[in-house]
C-alpha cells in the first residue's frame, strides 16, 4: 500500500488540487454549478442517494458488464485460437473483426434495441461489441509472436502440435492476452453505460441521462465518479491477476 501511494502520490496531489480549485470556482460563482458542480455537492449526492445508486443502478450496470465481458473473453479467445490454427478462418473472419470496430457504436445501438428490445441483452450486445476486439487481436498477436526457433527446438525433441501449443504458445501469449484483457475491462464498462444511455430503465448510464434531463449536474457527476472508481478497481484486479499469473516471467 505504501509503495502504491508513493508511486501515485503526484497524481493524488494533482487530483486534490483540481478538486479544491473547482470547489473554489463554484462556491465563488465564477463557474455556474449547473455546468460543473462542486466536489462536495457530488459527494453529498452520493451519500444521500447511495441506496438506489449502489443497489439498483450499479447492480444493473455490473450485471450487464459481467455477462458481456465473459462472452467477449470466451468468444474472443476462441476466435483467436481458431485463426491461429486455420489460415482459412483467419482470412475469412479477421477482416470482419476489424470492420466491426469501424462502425460507430452509437449507430449500432438502436439496431440492438430493435433486435433485443430494452432488455438486458441490448446492453450486453453493445458491451460485447466494444470489448471483443482487444481480446481477439491481443490474443492472436500473442500466439503468433512465439519465436520459431523455440518451436523447432520442441519439434526436434518430439513434441507434437498440441504439446507445443500448451507448453510454448500459451505461456508466450499470456502477456499480450492480459494487455487486451485490461483494455477490454474498461471498454466493457463503457459499453454497458452507452447501452443504458440509449435505452434502459436502470443502470448508471440511465441514471446519468435522467439526471442530465433534470439539469442535475451533481447527479450526473455522481454516476461518473462511481463508474470511474469501479473501472479503476476492475483494472487493478486485472493487473493483480496478471502479476500473479506471470510470476514465472518476472523470475527470468
Amino acid at each position: 500500500m505504501k509503495n502504491l501511494l508513493k508511486q501515485y502520490s503526484l497524481f493524488i496531489v494533482f487530483v486534490v488540487l483540481i478538486m479544491v480549485l473547482v470547489e473554489y470556482l463554484v462556491r465563488s460563482k465564477i463557474v455556474p454549478a449547473f455546468i460543473i458542480p462542486a466536489p462536495t455537492s457530488v459527494a453529498n449526492h452520493i451519500v444521500e442517494q447511495w441506496r438506489p445508486l449502489i443497489f439498483e443502478h450499479l447492480k444493473a450496470t455490473m450485471s450487464e458488464f459481467s455477462i458481456g465481458f465473459i462472452i467477449a473473453v470466451t468468444t474472443g479467445v476462441g476466435l483467436a485460437v481458431s485463426m491461429y490454427f486455420s489460415k482459412t478462418i483467419e482470412k475469412m473472419l479477421y477482416p470482419a473483426v476489424l470492420i466491426s470496430q469501424m462502425i460507430p457504436i452509437i449507430a449500432l445501438s438502436p439496431i440492438f434495441v430493435l433486435w433485443f428490445g430494452y432488455s438486458i441483452w441490448s446492453k450486453v450486445a453493445v458491451t460485447v461489441l466494444m470489448s471483443f476486439f482487444p481480446i481477439v487481436v491481443a490474443t492472436y498477436d500473442g500466439l503468433k509472436s512465439c519465436d520459431k526457433d523455440y518451436i523447432e527446438l520442441l519439434r526436434s525433441m518430439g513434441a507434437n502440435k498440441r504439446q507445443i501449443f500448451m507448453k510454448l504458445n500459451i505461456p508466450m501469449a499470456l502477456p499480450s492476452f492480459f494487455s487486451g484483457l485490461k483494455i477490454a475491462i474498461v471498454y466493457s464498462l463503457v459499453g454497458a453505460t452507452i447501452g443504458e444511455w440509449l435505452g434502459a430503465s436502470e443502470g448508471l448510464g440511465y441514471y446519468s441521462r435522467r439526471m442530465s434531463g433534470d439539469l442535475n449536474a451533481s447527479g450526473v457527476f455522481a454516476s461518473i465518479v462511481i463508474l470511474t472508481v469501479v473501472g479503476i478497481i476492475l483494472f487493478a484486479l486485472a493487473s493483480l491477476l496478471e502479476k500473479r499469473t506471470l510470476r514465472w516471467k518476472n523470475r527470468l
